[in-house]
């Protein structure tokens, strides 16, 4: 199994699925069955996002190593550390180490619900900077990093974000993978100020097929991604009919995912929604020409 980094500069673009861990616990069985169903779309490897708390954090961990020995597939397992100590985050490493886990995307994470979270200066890990210089000196675990082409929600300015990014890449990741957009646009000026800003690492444009009307709206308030007028009005004309919502998605996200390949982006990053139609659809035309 190549190293996930060595992966990019090879004249391909490199692949990746996003999944998440079902609320309940039976649903895992469902999850592997629904990775099964894309390795034969290719990927260069998937990611699972994380459950931090408690049962959370221990499913989380164990579904990884069932998708990696099950499926064949490399597996990055997502690590959050906002509501962990030193103590916390080396016991999961070492768990996701005795099952042969060897990625990471490693993330500040969002605070709990049932919980504020403690200041920067009063956590084990501040920022996902620390996390990643953290993991960086135990070894053993190759780390991408979360990146903001609309800059991350609660920064102070886009310069900030900015920053913050440079400090992960310099703490040792060896790749980036970016909060969804829709405007291929706003990913190469990124791409252009972080390069300046002294960021070499391979930059992964991270692509979410939409699916939902309503989701939609859901996520975009959330992390403060804008809508193209020409993408908003078209789904606002069919935002009734789910099945001409997702046509929609699917014809954007090819069109999109075309744009940033055409433009240098190394690879895509889909984000599935451990949903397997639209993103088979975009992978099938982008394999087409």
């Amino acid at each position: 199994m190549q190293d996930i980094p060595e992966l990019f500069g090879k004249g391909r673009p490199v692949f990746s699925f996003e999944f998440f861990l079902p609320k309940a616990p039976e649903g895992v069985d469902g999850l592997v069955a629904d990775v099964k169903a894309l390795k034969e779309l290719g990927p260069d490897y998937v990611s699972l996002t994380y459950g931090a708390g408690g049962s959370g954090r221990e499913r989380t961990v164990a579904a990884a190593g069932r998708i990696q020995s099950e499926t064949g597939l490399a597996t990055a397992c997502h690590l959050t550390c906002i509501a962990h100590t030193r103590s916390e985050i080396a016991s999961v490493l070492d768990r996701l180490a005795k099952l042969g886990i060897r990625y990471l995307v490693a993330l500040r994470g969002d605070a709990p619900k049932d919980a504020a979270a403690a200041p920067p200066g009063e956590r084990d890990f501040g920022y996902a900077s620390d996390l990643v210089a953290f993991v960086k000196r135990r070894g053993g675990f190759n780390m991408a990093v979360a990146c903001y082409p609309e800059t991350h929600p609660e920064a102070i300015s886009p310069e900030d974000d900015l920053a913050r990014f440079a400090q992960k890449a310099a703490a040792g990741a060896g790749w980036a993978i970016t909060q969804l957009f829709f405007d291929s646009r706003d990913y190469f000026a990124f791409v252009k100020r972080a390069r300046a800003a002294g960021v070499a690492v391979p930059i992964v444009p991270g692509i979410m097929p939409v699916t939902s009307y309503a989701q939609l709206m859901r996520f975009v308030a959330m992390c403060g991604a804008k809508i193209p007028a020409e993408l908003g009005m078209r789904l606002a004309a069919v935002q009734d009919d789910p099945e001409a919502v997702v046509r929609e998605g699917v014809e954007w996200g090819a069109r999109q995912c075309r744009e940033l390949l055409d433009g240098g982006a190394p690879g895509i990053h889909f984000y599935t929604l451990n949903r397997s139609h639209s993103t088979s659809e975009i992978m099938a035309r982008l394999r087409r020409g």
